[in-house]
């Protein structure tokens, strides 16, 4: 390896371990060994004749020249993956694959149809879809596309909206049966409410109301499964308990109170020329969800 390959090579542990801020971790994350990875930066530090990180016992923190260097290698990398995507997307054939990201439960509630409706009109164009909670940053995560549930997407970014949501609040019929209906928002500290991340408050249309409940979980899909069990009431996106609403399984509680507070956005980088395949999911993204927005609302 020449020399000039080898520094890159220190530069790009060297932002590793800058973001990780651990040694340790930033190993790991590389699949390297610790030794090796701090020889490397050692190497790194005498080549540039200054030291780019405070190491303590427990605590790793940059220097200040750390600090600048590490806004430079940022800077390069972000470069590099717009590079990427602009080759990658420099075609006018439908083939190759396309790099999606979205929250784990609008994916299982609709992108998983979508993707296969899609390859059926296209079926050369393979899609890599991360369905998880993270929040990729696509200036530094090698993702196309991104679907996003916010109302202030990155400024950045390219973002259509694809359409507004509300959270539903909702139970089953055999827990109401027990329990009894909630009738106004107070009536909710007499239930029990399943909840994320043990929240003590629930929002409806700008007010919080007081919620208690045993349960606590970080996962919507989670939540649903206990709600349809009889075990409590819950508050979630309601596209995904639209279709049990509809079966009667869960039914809807204080509605009144529900506004659409939410969207769904679909984000992706600027690029000087879009790709076939990118111009062409996102057209069929957009038309998959305004069909879709017609027949909830007895069109189609």
């Amino acid at each position: 390896m020449s020399r000039e390959h080898k520094k890159f090579e220190r530069l790009i542990l060297f932002s590793e371990v800058a973001k990780q801020l651990s040694f340790t971790r930033a190993a790991q994350v590389l699949s390297i060994s610790r030794g090796y990875l701090s020889e490397q930066i050692r190497k790194l530090e005498q080549d540039m004749g200054k030291h780019l990180f405070i190491r303590s016992t427990r605590n790793v923190s940059l220097t200040e020249e750390g600090t600048q260097l590490l806004a430079g290698m940022n800077h390069i990398k972000r470069s590099l993956l717009e590079l990427e995507r602009e080759v990658r997307h420099d075609n006018d054939t439908l083939e190759g694959i396309l790099r999606l990201t979205a929250p784990s439960q609008f994916a299982q509630r609709y992108l998983l149809d979508l993707c296969s409706a899609f390859q059926a009109d296209y079926p050369a164009i393979r899609i890599s879809l991360d369905s998880s909670y993270t929040t990729h940053d696509l200036n530094h995560n090698d993702f196309d596309l991104a679907f996003r549930a916010t109302q202030t997407p990155p400024q950045n970014m390219v973002a259509k909206k694809l359409f507004d949501y509300r959270h539903m609040c909702c139970a089953s019929p055999d827990y109401l049966a027990k329990n009894g209906t909630p009738k106004q928002l107070s009536d909710l500290r007499n239930h029990t409410c399943l909840r994320q991340n043990m929240k003590t408050q629930w929002q409806f249309s700008g007010q919080n109301i007081p919620v208690d409940g045993p349960i606590a979980v970080t996962d919507n899909l989670i939540l649903k499964k206990h709600a349809l069990a009889g075990n409590g009431i819950i508050l979630v996106p309601e596209y995904l308990v639209d279709e049990e609403i509809q079966q009667g399984l869960l039914v809807p509680l204080l509605t009144d109170y529900l506004q659409n507070d939410f969207a769904i956005h679909l984000i992706h980088p600027q690029l000087i020329q879009q790709s076939a395949r990118l111009k062409a999911f996102i057209a069929f993204t957009r038309d998959y969800f305004d069909a879709t927005s017609k027949c909830e609302a007895g069109e189609c």
